[in-house]
């Protein structure tokens, strides 16, 4: 597996100077935001001489970049901001060719109209699920036309809270353009060691065949977020399941300061080494 972290962790500005931070912290690949090119996270066009800049840095710092990120709120309650969104999305999927990548990430969305990423009551209505595939295909036309795939989070804020809500939708909209990004810190707040792990066993088992990239951050024991390595998340575990299920994509940790990232690499580097020679946790 190629070790990753998402570019927006790093405090600059600028294609090469962002994936040379990538690379000086020990990672090999990143999941790219166009913030980091000084633009918004979603923007309304990408030049040319940008796109070229990406690309460029990629090549000369020999930083992959494995996906982009394409995140607005799937499900807002404001039709006006979905199509936004989407019309945005389009021009993510023009850029994702030129730098190199086929994964342009997504958000499942929530019906809070302030915070893509917080839970609502109303997420798990019949209605918000409409919704959500109302909005997938015309993205998933975007994705045919740009040939790419749309990544699919479960993060427990969104319409897509589980692995089983992931599943559902996978065979629902019946296409392969949809992969899932899985992050075992999205998928449980606050639970027993037991728990935790047949959960994350149940994620592994249920989406294996349409993984395209793992996510890694921590939780700690209430529920709240940390680095990777520093919560109750088993990561040992985690790559130990993805490994025995075909998986040898990206793992790509986020949820950390700069600051971090060096020894986070090397904690996450160890996970893959020793779970590569079948070695003992320490």
């Amino acid at each position: 597996m190629q070790l990753g972290v998402f570019a927006k962790t790093f405090e600059v500005v600028g294609a090469r100077s962002v994936l040379q931070a990538v690379a000086d912290a020990g990672f090999a690949c990143t999941q790219f935001n166009m913030a980091c090119v000084g633009l918004a996270a979603m923007p309304d066009t990408v030049d040319q001489p940008t796109r070229a800049s990406i690309t460029e840095a990629s090549r000369a710092t020999g930083i992959d970049i494995i996906a982009l990120s394409g995140t607005y709120n799937m499900i807002h309650p404001d039709p006006a901001v979905r199509r936004q969104g989407l019309a945005r999305l389009d021009v993510l999927g023009s850029v994702c060719a030129s730098i190199g990548t086929r994964l342009l990430t997504l958000c499942t969305g929530t019906r809070d109209p302030d915070d893509q990423w917080r839970k609502h009551p109303d997420n798990g209505t019949a209605e918000a699920w409409r919704d959500l595939l109302a909005e997938l295909e015309p993205a998933l036309a975007i994705a045919e036309k740009h040939d790419i795939h749309l990544g699919v989070e479960p993060e427990l804020g969104n319409v897509v809270s589980s692995a089983q809500r992931a599943r559902q939708l996978i065979d629902e909209l019946q296409s392969d353009r949809v992969r899932i990004i899985l992050d075992p810190a999205n998928l449980v707040e606050a639970a027993s060691d037991g728990d935790r792990r047949a959960i994350v066993d149940r994620a592994v088992g249920l989406l294996a065949d349409r993984i395209a990239m793992a996510h890694a951050k921590d939780r700690n024991a209430d529920g709240t977020f940390a680095t990777a390595g520093k919560g109750v998340i088993d990561f040992r575990h985690f790559v130990d399941l993805l490994r025995g299920a075909g998986f040898d994509g990206p793992l790509v940790t986020h949820g950390l300061a700069a600051a971090e990232a060096r020894d986070v690499a090397g904690f996450l580097g160890e996970v893959l080494g020793r779970t590569a020679r079948q070695e003992p946790a320490a």
